[in-house]
């Protein structure tokens, strides 16, 4: 991002110490400035509600706890992740589905 190389694990990492994120994922989409900016998948833990409020909590925890420059610039609340049978979570099905919703 911007000349950044920035992982998906350590956003997500940092995503799911916040006490209402359950699961995170994390992909880079295209942006016409920087080349590529992220945008967070997360799936909520029981009673937590996803609004904006919580999308800037999200975004100010990466901040804070990780790089200024690394933050979700989208935050998608989802009912769950797609994984692989033994659990890793599969970003390529996040992309395609990000891809067909626009």
């Amino acid at each position: 991002m911007a000349g950044y190389r920035i992982g998906p694990f350590d956003v997500e990492s940092v995503l799911v110490r916040h006490g209402a994120v359950a699961e995170a994922a994390v992909i880079g989409v295209p942006d016409a400035l920087r080349g590529e900016v992220l945008e967070a998948y997360v799936v909520l833990r029981a009673g937590a509600t996803g609004d904006d409020a919580l999308v800037a909590d999200l975004q100010q925890l990466v901040k804070r706890k990780f790089a200024a420059h690394a933050y979700p610039r989208a935050v998608h609340f989802v009912e769950q992740l797609p994984k692989t049978p033994s659990g890793k979570i599969q970003r390529f099905l996040l992309r395609r589905q990000r891809r067909a919703d626009r």
